[in-house]
């Protein structure tokens, strides 16, 4: 009986998932329209420099290591045959790694030291949606929202590094490639998306709530993120427009949810 009870709520939150997900990509939609018609995009200037600055390190640090990683995990193949084949190989795995790592790293980092910037963006995105910020909003200030921010990816940033690590391993087992390329895609999306909606959440809820909030909506975080990863395969373009199509799509979503859970609040009051 328990079995076949859990079975379909299984299915269910699945669909959730994927509904929530789909919501969040439709979102970008109008993003560009919004940043225009509220005139944003000077809020976005310092950011993009954080952005590009950031990639720029990243970057060439990456490029330096890449090799080296191979080489090193190649010591581990003792015997004479397959050498070279084997080389290769952990050449290939390596520069992986080091992409995997260096996109984890870029995307904390602008995460983090965007915050105060772009909770003024999110502030006025709400205010525009709401006629007016809902009613637990809450001041902080420029140090606060950085230190906010800072705080919470590195809390995003240790949990992704000890859930991709694991996930790179599995590169090593032949056919199980494409599944570990999905799971490290959804993984690094779930993360941008949950450092976006934080945005707004600050402004209403406190850290232990906000993580709470980002568990219970990890679709729309999901979906979120899904396009910030994206954004980011475009060259060049990709690291300028990525903070401000995520964080206004992400927002109008945040909102949404927030002013859905103050409805629900009231009418159990």
């Amino acid at each position: 009986y328990i079995a076949t009870v859990s079975f379909p709520l299984e299915r269910s939150k699945d669909r959730i998932m994927i509904k929530n997900i789909i919501s969040a990509l439709t979102a970008y939609a109008g993003s560009f329209g919004l940043i225009t018609k509220l005139k944003l995009w000077k809020y976005f200037i310092i950011p993009i420099i954080i952005s590009v600055v950031t990639a720029t390190i990243i970057g060439f640090t990456a490029y330096g290591l890449s090799d080296n990683i191979g080489v090193f995990i190649a010591k581990i193949w003792i015997w004479d045959w397959g050498k070279e084949t084997f080389t290769t190989i952990t050449s290939v795995l390596g520069a992986i790694i080091v992409l995997v790592i260096g996109l984890i790293l870029y995307k904390h980092i602008v995460l983090a030291f965007s915050a105060p910037f772009m909770s003024p963006v999110s502030e006025k995105i709400e205010t525009h949606i709401n006629g007016g910020l809902i009613h637990n909003h809450r001041k902080t200030s420029f140090q606060e929202q950085l230190v906010r921010g800072i705080r919470i990816n590195v809390r995003n940033l240790t949990k992704e590094l000890l859930i991709t690590l694991p996930i790179l391993l599995l590169k090593f087992i032949p056919g199980v490639n494409i599944i570990s390329t999905i799971l490290l895609f959804l993984v690094q999306a779930y993360y941008a998306g949950f450092g976006n909606m934080d945005y707004t959440l600050e402004r209403h809820l406190n850290y232990k709530d906000s993580i709470n909030f980002v568990k219970k909506n990890k679709g729309y975080s999901i979906g979120n993120g899904i396009v910030f990863m994206l954004c980011l395969l475009i060259p060049v373009v990709g690291i300028i427009i990525v903070l401000p199509l995520s964080v206004t799509a992400t927002t109008v979503k945040t909102v949404e949810l927030l002013n859905k859970d103050n409805e629900i609040y009231y009418q159990n009051v």
